[in-house]
């Protein structure tokens, strides 16, 4: 993560044409975009697509960011706005067709793993539901693949570096008491 006053300058250089400014930018926060993104548990392909749509959007609006020192912040707005147009979107549309023939029988898993797996995943989004919406803020963005940096968890959420720590080890010690709870701990023994 860079500090305010060198993306200020990145953007303003990247503003004026210079690549390498722009490649600073992207490889500054293209981690926290992620991040973002996956918190919406959206499959890779439509985390990838709200990440390049956000730069997209940044492309097009980068002459006209007035204090560029609130970029992460643009940036975390965007790709949450992208994220929940494809949400939306997907709702609307019908699967495919696929065809399922040739999968071989043998190669599945047992009948039950997808059922225990989607009861344990549905006990730990309530219990993650049950906590304080900055908790589920940082919880969301720090289960990202791959994991943001604190200072890109920083700038998204604003909570100083420091804190990051100890706010996510009493975020997680909320959420374990509350999943013990709901048999959330049981169901991960079965699988």
């Amino acid at each position: 993560m860079i500090d305010d006053a060198t993306t200020a300058r990145l953007v303003s250089a990247a503003a004026a044409g210079d690549e390498a400014a722009w490649d600073a930018l992207v490889d500054a926060y293209t981690g926290m975009l992620w991040a973002i993104a996956r918190s919406f548990r959206l499959d890779q392909a439509d985390a990838g697509d709200a990440v390049q749509t956000t730069w997209l959007r940044l492309v097009e609006n980068l002459d006209r960011i007035e204090d560029p020192r609130r970029l992460p912040g643009w940036l975390a707005t965007t790709v949450r706005r992208e994220c929940l147009r494809i949400l939306r979107r997907g709702g609307r549309e019908a699967p495919g067709g696929e065809d399922w023939s040739d999968v071989l029988v043998a190669d599945t898993p047992p009948v039950d793993a997808a059922l225990l797996a989607d009861e344990r995943d549905a006990a730990l989004w309530r219990a993650l539901q049950a906590l304080g919406e900055r908790c589920q803020q940082l919880l969301r963005v720090l289960m990202a693949t791959p994991p943001p940096s604190y200072a890109a968890v920083s700038a998204a959420l604003g909570i100083p570096v420091g804190s990051i720590g100890p706010s996510r080890g009493r975020c997680l010690d909320q959420l374990r008491r509350i999943a013990a709870g709901d048999d959330l701990l049981d169901l991960q023994e079965r699988l």
